[in-house]
């Protein structure tokens, strides 16, 4: 959660001079290399079947999906603001996806947490003012909210079919075969033109909020299920609002950590028993 925080004042550093198919690629390819070391070190044989390959396939798109809506949303608002948005409606989001897919039954504490939750989007969406809402930022933040509650459960499940490690490989390795050819044709090679600044905020989020983050997300949903592993995500706003005043001198939205706080909230009554 730390290296997702974080991560998203790495991602509004890069969004400032490069355009996003470029951007897309060199991520996920930066990705794909550092897997390979972890591949190395857990050794763990490579099983690969028809069922595997359409999670694969599904969460890979996802994923670029999620990086596109999430690069725009970074590049025309603030980053801190994003990752409370993000992180405050996806575990709700998870939740009700679950609830429509499997048909799960709500007591009335998940019925008061969805309540809750939705109350907290409204104020954190600031959709008292719609103008603002649709004009902004925020309606990136709100798509990428959902597209990662679609990843979210199929992390889940992901896991009686392949391994988390090689899960997550796969993924990144077929994302960057994907955004390439997008890439080759927005002059690809343009990073190497930059100053260590950028590479330092790329280095840092194909490393460390992706390969590692996304890894340890992975592996968390498939032992302790979606809907318990996404309320983790709370915790992401706090180093992201930290990280964004620190390293981007942004301010910290009073009605932000509002909303963040209600949907928390919300959160707590949809897990509890």
């Amino acid at each position: 959660m730390f290296f997702w925080g974080t991560g998203w004042s790495a991602l509004k550093i890069l969004t400032e001079n490069i355009s996003m198919d470029v951007i897309i690629f060199w991520r996920f390819l930066l990705m794909s290399l550092t897997f390979l070391p972890i591949l190395y070190f857990f050794k763990e044989p490579i099983r690969l079947n028809f069922s595997a390959i359409k999670f694969i396939l599904a969460s890979s798109v996802l994923n670029i999906a999620f990086m596109m809506s999430s690069f725009y949303g970074v590049k025309y608002g603030l980053a801190g603001a994003g990752s409370v948005i993000i992180t405050s409606l996806s575990p709700l989001m998870t939740f009700l996806l679950t609830l429509i897919l499997f048909k799960h039954k709500v007591s009335k504490t998940q019925a008061f947490g969805i309540l809750l939750g939705i109350i907290g989007g409204v104020i954190i969406l600031n959709l008292d003012s719609p103008r603002l809402f649709f004009d902004g930022s925020n309606i990136y933040f709100l798509l990428c909210a959902l597209i990662w509650a679609g990843v979210s459960v199929l992390s889940q499940h992901s896991g009686v079919h392949i391994h988390p490690i090689h899960y997550s490989f796969f993924i990144s390795l077929i994302a960057t075969i994907f955004s390439f050819f997008y890439a080759y044709s927005a002059n690809f090679s343009i990073v190497f033109e930059q100053d260590s600044r950028f590479w330092t905020a790329l280095i840092y989020l194909a490393v460390f909020a992706q390969t590692i983050g996304t890894t340890i997300f992975f592996m968390a949903s498939s032992k302790f299920g979606s809907e318990k592993t996404s309320s983790f995500m709370f915790l992401v706003p706090i180093f992201a609002l930290f990280s964004a005043w620190l390293i981007l001198n942004e301010a910290i939205q009073l009605y932000i950590i509002v909303g963040g706080v209600v949907s928390i909230l919300a959160v707590y009554f949809i897990n509890k028993h």
